[in-house]
Formats: C-alpha cells, structure tokens, sequence
C-alpha cells in the first residue's frame, strides 16, 4: 500500500469513528434519559449502574445500526427537498429501525435462553398499539435535533457548524 492511500483510509476511519462517536453520546443521553424517566414513574428513586449500564451498551449497538443503515443509504428519499422533510423522515424511520432492531434483538437473545417467541418478544409501550405508536412518537421526536443538526452541518460543509457550535466568536460576527 502506498502512503498516499494509508493516509486516506486512516482518515475515513477517523471519520467513521467521529461520525459513531456522536451518534453514540447522542444516543446514550437520549436512552439514558428514559431509562431515568423510567425509574422515576416506576417509584424507584435509587439509581443503580445496571439500567445506565443498558442504555450505554444500548446507545453503542444503536449508533453502529444507523452508521450502517447510513452507509446503505437508508432514509436518503428526501434529501432534495427542504430540510423539514429530509429531517421528520430521518427521524420517524430511524426511530422505527431501532423499535424493530429492539424487537429483533430481544427475539434473539429468547431464543439463546430458549424461550418461545411469544416471550421474546418486548412489551414495547405497554403491549398496546397505543403504547407502541407513542413510544414510536417519542423517539421520532428525540432524534429530531440529531438529524437536524446533521443535514445543516452537511449544507454548511465539513466543520463549519462544529465551528459554530463550539468555537468563540469574535465582534465581527454579528450579534449575539
């Protein structure tokens, strides 16, 4: 391999690691937000390791689905239209992705411990359409500000809304 080709898959793979890497901290508050509503609505007011524990390997396989499920080219549909509609897609088809990835997962892990399907399978939002379709709501509109955030950074070009976000401003670059 020549150089000049190393030094272009080291940065790829920097790139690909940046890209996991905030999907996984986006991920991870928003998992572990539920995880303490949940606790909270439940009574439990101590907090253990163990379900901060699942929303940190949660948000780790849910970030490497949508760097995969990107990289397939999933949720691409309206990429040519106004922003609002590229983002609301994003957000609804990532969030059912992850339902289904859960649901996948827990089937798998049943059939390990041999369980029937019947017991496999999570009782998403209470077991009710009603559960499921809110549970399906809520991270639709969780993911809202990821996928926002995104499909700006990516019309702004590389680093320009990191640099907005987390360099100071001088004077010259208008109000605050």
């Amino acid at each position: 391999m020549n150089r000049e080709r190393l030094h272009s898959l080291s940065e790829r793979g920097l790139e690909e690691l940046r890209r996991f890497l905030l999907m996984f901290l986006y991920l991870w508050v928003v998992i572990g937000l539920f995880v303490l509503n949940e606790r909270l609505i439940l009574g439990e007011r101590e907090i253990s390791f163990a379900p901060q524990g699942f929303a940190l390997i949660n948000a780790a396989i849910m970030a490497k689905v949508m760097l995969i499920a990107e990289d397939l080219k999933v949720g691409r549909r309206f990429d040519h239209m106004p922003l609002i509609y590229p983002v609301c897609y994003k957000s609804a088809l990532f969030a059912l992705l992850f339902i289904l990835f859960h649901v996948l997962e827990r089937v798998v892990v049943g059939m390990f411990a041999h369980k029937s399907l019947a017991e496999s399978l999570p009782q998403i939002g209470g077991g009710t359409w009603q559960g499921r379709l809110l549970v399906w709501a809520i991270m639709t509109v969780s993911l809202l500000p990821f996928f926002a955030l995104r499909e700006i950074g990516q019309i702004l070009g590389p680093g320009r809304l990191w640099a907005l976000m987390f360099r100071s401003r001088s004077a010259d670059d208008g109000p605050a």
